[in-house]
């Protein structure tokens, strides 16, 4: 794809969520030009009003209406989507973006809405010689990233092990609709990846130690805490087994219906909330370590998704098809361009 040289044209599906509304005043920041899109007109009034002066282009739209996610798309260089459940949405914008010919992002933390866009659009966007990046986000998108930067000149690895350190999670109304519908999807049940694939199984989270980089040091984490990069990692990297934890605080906060929506304590409309992601790679005896921090999980997942765009639409990119994050990008070049706003280690 050729590079753009002026302000390029963005839609941003799902833009007056807690997610999307990020993702616009990224887009803004960074010299593009948003489209804002999504079923309720008056929401998407309300944040154009509140996004700019000028206040972005607003194209009303539902998946269920092709005609209308055309002319959502209709001139557009890009198209994020940031509106879940993503096992409702990803599908129709997939097909409205190949449609218009142009790439596809979206921020998808649901495993089987992820697995569906690999399983049935690999062929086609790769014959369409377009990108599709689902889960490029702080679940998925970033645990991919720092897997594959801490792989190295590693061809392949035995397993890898991505540990959250959040300081609590208050999860979006997205978030639980998004975890209700996986939740249905497996019948109650739990998933994990071993062996090369993902099973579905009954046995509850195992409550174990997990030793984070200093200053976060040890703290009690739930194990088979299963996230998207049981999908976006071995996706494209040989590891037959992908083990997720998550601190027992933030999953005992999503755990509880009282938890409430997070809410904003600075200027950009951050909560809180700080993370820390550590991702360890083993093959045999040896071990390679990356980890992440920042602040708020739903804020950091912007400038993820539109630095993808970004080098997506500037040819920056080594695949075509669908691909996770570390597959079409060079990971650690992705995670130094984004420095302002998160800090990162890689510890072969």
């Amino acid at each position: 794809m050729s590079a753009q040289t002026t302000h390029p044209q963005v839609t941003v599906f799902g833009a007056y969520g807690h997610t999307g509304r990020f993702v616009v005043a990224e887009l803004l920041e960074r010299g593009f030009t948003p489209v804002l899109s999504g079923r309720d007109a008056a929401k998407l009034a309300a944040s154009s009003s509140s996004a700019a002066d000028s206040g972005p282009e607003i194209r009303p739209a539902s998946v269920g209406d092709p005609a209308a996610l055309d002319r959502a798309l209709s001139g557009a260089d890009a198209v994020i989507n940031c509106a879940g459940p993503f096992a409702t949405t990803a599908a129709p914008l997939i097909e409205a973006a190949l449609r218009a010919g142009i790439p596809y992002v979206d921020v998808a933390a649901e495993i089987e809405a992820n697995h569906d866009t690999f399983t049935h659009f690999a062929d086609r966007a790769r014959s369409a010689g377009t990108v599709i990046v689902p889960a490029m986000a702080f679940y998925g998108g970033l645990g991919d990233l720092l897997a594959t930067a801490a792989m190295g000149d590693w061809k392949s690895a035995d397993e890898v092990h991505v540990a959250y350190g959040l300081s609590g999670w208050h999860p979006t109304a997205g978030t639980r609709a998004a975890g209700q519908v996986s939740h249905d999807r497996r019948a109650g049940r739990r998933v994990r990846y071993r062996d090369g694939a993902l099973a579905y199984h009954d046995a509850a989270s195992p409550t174990l130690t997990w030793s984070f980089p200093e200053p976060m040091g040890e703290r009690s984490v739930l194990g088979d805490f299963t996230m998207a990069d049981a999908v976006t990692i071995p996706s494209h990297l040989p590891i037959p087994d992908v083990h997720v934890y998550m601190a027992t605080e933030a999953a005992n906060d999503l755990a509880s219906s009282a938890t409430p929506a997070p809410e904003p304590t600075d200027e950009r409309g951050r909560s809180a909330q700080t993370f820390l992601v550590d991702v360890r790679v083993r093959r045999g005896s040896e071990e390679r370590r990356a980890s992440a921090s920042g602040r708020d999980i739903y804020a950091i997942t912007a400038p993820l998704a539109v630095e993808a765009v970004h080098r997506i639409l500037t040819g920056q990119t080594r695949a075509t098809g669908v691909a996770s994050a570390g597959a079409v990008f060079d990971a650690p070049d992705f995670l130094r361009a984004l420095s302002d706003q998160l800090s990162v280690e890689v510890a072969p």
